[in-house]
């Protein structure tokens, strides 16, 4: 047992304080008389400081086990020296690694001891929590859609196995999400403003960028379709789906920036939204270019995936040009058009296997306030000349409205799978293009619907736009 000591040191970047700093706090304590703090500058500390020196140091004089604490700006071993405490203290993590500390403390019989037995986890960790929860499970299996439908869970595994022989083409624009975690300072002394300070900041692919990254996930042969600007988001778009498998082209038009949409977040909520974008129709230039590298793949295609988010770049001529070549090569189609801040019209993609619109989405486009849904759907499919529209209800789930080959017609409500949703943001997008795959790989639409749910619900069990796999899809159904 340790004799106690006069002074005991630690040392740290200390950016969020969490359970495993009180714990060291708490033994440096028990050690001796004195526990001394020392918090790295922001120069020393570099990228890990995430939060400013000067709140990281007053958090930890905010505890109650510490006796002082000062900025450390020079070696640690330095500071040793100087101080000469009996006791250094240090996370578990660090015993059997280089510890530079060891020969200071030799010198004048110092001792280093380690905390064993703690979970070890750093401040970004707790920082980043609110962003990916891998563990989340779908909170109900829709027994009775099942049955009803006569789907069958080994059916419905066997067809998400058959996506990896697709060869998938999608069109649309790209867009770059931004997710800045914020650290709540407090209101503004001038004016009623909340002040904060960013922490973290993730990148995600966005927009028909990840309707392309979703489908590689799921292992088919992916060709995307955009036109971005000549900017940094650009660059890391490219990379990012070259990474994860897409075979992008990124045509590039230096009137318009790269669409980037930022959200400021603090507490797991979002504080503030800006987006950076241009919503011009692109020119008959662009257009002949994407065309003529749609007519390249299109004998070889099996599924085209529109996914519009009405920031310009696909203009009406050219869905026309896409959809007539698409219909010579016998593609399966499928479509979806957002429309949340901006003006869109999801039935001008006519003659679709597959549209995916949002209960809003659909009465924008039909200018039509007054129907139900059942009526609201088979007016949409009449407009588009659609086979099946998946009316997305939000947390209650979708309508599924069907044409039949005898010219009959068939409807049906699916729940929401995930009554606890972490971000909802990608919930359409993993919807459309599992579902339209499930089509092309001859899954009927009641089994393409449960899919796109499963994938819905698996995506918003985690924040930001996360590609979905195989394996995220079969774990859930089966």
């Amino acid at each position: 047992m340790f004799q106690l000591a006069k002074t005991v040191f630690l040392s740290g970047n200390f950016n969020t304080l969490h359970p495993g700093h009180l714990r060291l706090f708490r033994l440096g304590r028990e050690l001796g008389d004195e526990l001394i703090v020392g918090v790295q500058s922001d120069r020393l500390a570099g990228a890990a400081a995430h939060v400013p020196e000067g709140l990281r140091i007053d958090g930890v004089r905010s505890i109650s086990f510490v006796s002082s604490a000062f900025l450390v700006d020079e070696p640690v071993e330095k500071v040793i020296e100087r101080l000469r405490p009996d006791f250094v203290v240090k996370g578990y993590e660090h015993e059997g690694r280089m510890n530079p500390e060891l020969e200071v403390l030799n010198g004048y019989g110092g001792k280093l001891v380690f905390s064993s037995g703690e979970a070890v986890f750093s401040s970004l960790d707790l920082i980043r929590m609110d962003l990916v929860n891998e563990n989340r499970r779908l909170s109900t299996v829709p027994k009775e859609f099942l049955a009803r439908n006569g789907i069958e869970t080994r059916d419905v595994v066997a067809q998400v196995g058959e996506f990896g022989r697709l060869r998938v083409c999608v069109v649309g624009d790209l867009i770059v999400d931004e997710y800045i975690t914020c650290e709540p300072l407090g209101m503004s002394q001038e004016d009623p403003t909340i002040v904060v300070t960013p922490v973290d900041t993730r990148r995600f692919i966005g927009g028909a960028g990840i309707v392309a990254a979703h489908a590689a996930g799921l292992e088919a042969e992916v060709h995307y379709l955009s036109v971005t600007g000549n900017d940094e988001p650009r660059e890391y778009a490219l990379r990012n789906l070259r990474d994860g498998g897409v075979r992008a082209c990124l045509l590039e038009d230096d009137t318009r920036p790269t669409t980037l949409k930022q959200r400021f977040r603090a507490n797991g909520m979002t504080l503030l939204r800006v987006s950076h974008l241009h919503q011009a129709s692109i020119d008959l230039n662009l257009q002949d270019q994407i065309f003529e590298r749609f007519d390249d793949l299109a004998a070889s295609c099996q599924l085209l995936v529109f996914s519009d988010y009405n920031y310009g770049c696909l203009p009406q001529t050219l869905v026309d040009r896409l959809v007539k070549r698409a219909r010579e090569a016998g593609m399966t189609m499928a479509a979806d058009s957002q429309c949340s801040s901006q003006i869109g019209d999801v039935s001008r993609f006519r003659g679709m296997s597959l549209l995916t619109p949002t209960e809003h989405e659909a009465r924008v486009s039909l200018r039509n306030q007054q129907d139900g849904l059942v009526v609201l759907s088979e007016k949409l499919r009449a407009a588009s000349e659609a086979t099946n529209i998946i009316l997305k209800l939000g947390a209650e789930g979708i309508l599924l409205h069907v044409h039949g080959d005898d010219g009959s017609l068939q409807t049906d409500r699916l729940p929401g799978l995930n009554s606890q949703p972490l971000d909802i943001m990608g919930a359409g997008d993993s919807h459309l293009i599992s579902s339209a795959m499930a089509i092309a790989v001859g899954a009927n639409p009641w089994e393409a619907a449960y899919i796109g749910s499963v994938a819905a619900a698996v995506q918003v069990s985690r924040t930001g736009n996360i590609p979905l796999t195989q394996a995220d899809l079969v774990n859930e159904i089966g």
